[in-house]
């Protein structure tokens, strides 16, 4: 009898806890009814359950059948295995008889069976149920959008402070740097991941932070004591790349290149082992310390639906200390709690069910979708960004990094009607209605003012110049380098700048913009920003010449050599100006002219 036990239950129970020990390990679920991973992770015990138990007794009973149908050749001879119709007929004339041993018992195993079921039954239930064919309305609130002034709020920047690299770009400078670290790159690797190179703000410049990970596993074994030795920092306004190296016993030791206890998500799980995480950043405090923000997540809709945050874990990645905040309480070095793909996928939700979700399907009154979205259907709830033709770019504002994407109509047109910043520390939202060109059209108008050259544009990122919103595009070659800038008006895409500085394709977009008469520019504005040089003097000599229809003013000033050429855009008193007069002029450079965008008379 004790023998039986312990090969029942005592060695099948060791071998279970073992084993779903390890599956927890490895898979560390939260243990939260709203995460679908813990649900699966219940299937997968119960199956373990069944199996460990399973198997003895199922090897007993399979044992006892053999031995009984064995006993039964015997007594009867060979003739007994065709009579099988006469053994259930006996088994059925005894459970008629009132005979408890003829009527099989569900068994401990049928049970487990059915929670099984009940637990896929369970989650695609909850899902059905938290879908937005019951919630569209819901899904729509998950985004309070409101509208903004973009004069107002988005201020307009020095363009020391613009970024003019791609995180394509960032990545290539990232490994030319490593590879020139003769001591790091055969033992480490810069973690270029799709949720690496997090853009930040850092010193009032816009960076992109990579931590290292370590080459391959022999390396991470010959290394992981000692720890990762620094992250890689690429200022996207100059270019500039460092490596930089922490010092020497505070390396970082939690990081996502990590195995076993420091791996992140299992350092945080075993601290909070009942939150939802979603996906972690890496970023630098103001002390230019690395740190891990692993945001908590609340499911606001149903039981699996309406994924949002609530807070964030900061994890420093050299000491492992560990701060969970609420989400009114992050600090504001903090960057990205929330993930552009999140905010998008609201974004989305936003527009599409905003008036119900037949509606969505079906008339489509007021339906947007965020450009590279697409269009509504049945089929298509989850809301992604598109690499080609859409998506999302960033923007810094006030120190926060803000997510920006146009949104444009159902149809999936060329145009859009609209865009959304999201803060991507506070999820605040704001939207500006705006008519325009979409960010493809942007690019493919770019690409055309160079189209000799072949070089392709990068994704927009969204700047005030002038009090105007502008696309801002860097033009890479066929090896994927910078080579020119682009300015592309958003409302009027045909207006654009390019040159081979940030300074030269501003100047030629501001030339641009004040020479087209269908453009109404503030020259306030352009005077108040900074954007272009001026100079005040006095009308030394004057003349004008009509070309093609148009009338341009030449003139000098006294004690300038250089001539400037201005339009009736400059100025609608132009015809009236004489030598002596006295002006207050500002101009973009052109060759060995000074082309007047905008002129005052003093």
């Amino acid at each position: 009898m004790e023998k039986n036990v312990k090969k029942t239950i005592v060695i099948p129970l060791i071998i279970t806890i073992v084993v779903i020990g390890i599956l927890y390990y490895v898979t560390i679920p939260p243990i939260n009814i709203q995460s679908v991973q813990f649900w699966n992770f219940l299937i997968w015990c119960l199956i373990i359950i069944a199996v460990c138990f399973g198997v003895p007794r199922a090897h007993d009973a399979s044992t006892s059948f053999i031995s009984d149908f064995i006993d039964g050749i015997n007594r009867e001879g060979l003739g007994y295995i065709f009579k099988f119709r006469e053994r259930r007929a006996a088994r059925k004339q005894a459970k008629a008889d009132g005979d408890k041993s003829a009527v099989p018992k569900r068994s401990w195993l049928f049970w487990v069976i059915a929670l099984i079921i009940f637990l896929f039954l369970g989650i695609f239930v909850g899902q059905i149920a938290s879908s937005p064919l019951f919630n569209a309305r819901a899904y729509s609130g998950l985004l309070e959008v409101k509208e903004g002034n973009f004069a107002e709020d988005i201020s307009e920047i020095s363009m020391k402070s613009v970024p003019v690299v791609d995180r394509d770009t960032a990545v290539r400078l990232g490994s030319r740097t490593i590879g020139e670290m003769s001591d790091l790159v055969s033992q480490f690797a810069i973690d270029e991941g799709a949720d690496s190179y997090t853009q930040i703000n850092y010193e009032s410049q816009p960076y992109r932070v990579a931590p290292l990970i370590y080459a391959d596993p022999i390396k991470w074994l010959m290394n992981t004591w000692e720890g990762l030795p620094g992250f890689v920092t690429v200022n996207m306004a100059t270019q500039d790349t460092q490596l930089v190296r922490l010092p020497e016993g505070h390396y970082m030791h939690i990081s996502t290149g990590e195995h076993f206890n420091n791996y992140l998500y299992r350092y945080v799980r075993f601290q909070f082992p009942f939150e939802i995480f979603g996906e972690a950043a890496f970023e630098l405090n103001d002390e230019g310390e690395p740190y891990w923000i692993v945001p908590t997540v609340k499911m606001r809709i149903g039981l699996f639906g309406g994924e949002d945050y609530d807070g964030a874990i900061l994890v420093n990645a050299c000491t492992g200390e560990t701060t969970k905040y609420a989400l009114d309480e992050v600090p504001s070095w903090c960057d990205k709690v929330f993930t552009a793909d999140l905010v998008y996928g609201q974004l989305g939700y936003y527009g599409k069910y905003r008036s119900g979700f037949i509606n969505s399907l079906i008339g489509q009154t007021g339906v947007l979708v965020p450009t590279g979205s697409p269009a509504p259907g049945l089929f298509n709830d989850s809301e992604s960004s598109s690499s080609v033709g859409g998506g999302y770019n960033y923007l810094a504002i006030n120190d926060d990094v803000y997510m920006y994407t146009g949104m444009t109509s159902a149809n999936s047109d060329e145009s859009l009607v609209g865009f959304a910043l999201v803060n991507l520390r506070t999820k605040e939202p704001r939207y500006y209605t705006c008519a325009g060109a979409t960010e493809s059209s942007a690019m493919s108008s770019a690409e055309g003012q160079v189209q000799q050259m072949s070089y392709k544009a990068t994704f927009p990122l969204l700047l005030n110049i002038a009090d105007r919103p502008t696309y801002f595009l860097s033009l890479k070659d066929a090896a994927g380098l910078v080579k020119m800038y682009a300015f592309v008006d958003v409302q009027q895409y045909q207006i654009v700048g390019t040159g081979s500085t940030v300074a030269d394709a501003q100047n030629a977009y501001i030339a641009a913009l004040t020479n087209d008469d269908q453009v109404e520019i503030d020259e306030g504005a352009i005077a108040e920003s900074g954007i272009l040089p001026s100079v005040d003097g006095q009308i030394e000599a004057i003349e004008s010449v009509v070309f093609d229809g148009n009338t341009r003013y030449y003139f000098k000033l006294a004690g300038d050599p250089v001539i400037y050429i201005a339009g009736i855009s400059a100025n609608e008193n132009m015809p009236f100006l004489r030598a002596g007069s006295r002006v207050s002029v500002m101009y973009t450079e052109k060759d060995n002219t000074r082309e007047v965008t905008a002129l005052t008379l003093l």
